[in-house]
């Protein structure tokens, strides 16, 4: 996986939240910072979220942007949020990883399936929510991209 993709700057340990919006909005705000978003990208992201849950299951959450959101995506990116305690992603579905995505053209897809791959595995998942390295998150989801 490209380094521009995926690095530690996009990466928050120990996060706590109040809500799945303020994690959504975090998730965002990391892809903004990377200039791989702009900030209406937040927004939109917000409003996939209120249409259909972006839980996935397995304690993990990807929010992206609405269909609409194309034209705030300046490149294909992923951020990530580690919430040990959790947050209520709605139905007492609780996500401890929020993987926020950005993808420019149809580059969501493989991202997307390959995600799906590393957190289908209960012991990547646990690793990932108990890790205190930003580079332990990174090295399982390279594995896999």
């Amino acid at each position: 996986m490209s380094i521009n993709i995926l690095d530690k700057e996009k990466v928050v340990l120990n996060a706590r939240v109040e809500s799945k919006t303020e994690a959504i909005e975090l998730a965002g705000k990391l892809l903004v910072e990377a200039n791989h978003v702009t900030s209406e990208y937040i927004q939109k992201m917000l409003e996939r979220e209120e249409a259909l849950t972006t839980f996935i299951g397995n304690g993990v959450a990807i929010p992206h942007g609405t269909e609409d959101s194309k034209k705030w995506i300046q490149s294909t990116g992923l951020s990530f949020v580690q919430i040990p305690n959790g947050v209520d992603f709605g139905d007492g579905n609780m996500a401890y990883l929020v993987i926020g995505i950005a993808a420019v053209g149809d580059e969501h897809l493989d991202i997307l399936s390959n995600i799906a791959i590393v957190i289908s595995e209960e012991e990547n998942v646990k690793k990932i929510v108990q890790t205190t390295s930003k580079e332990e998150i990174l090295e399982i989801f390279s594995k896999g991209m």
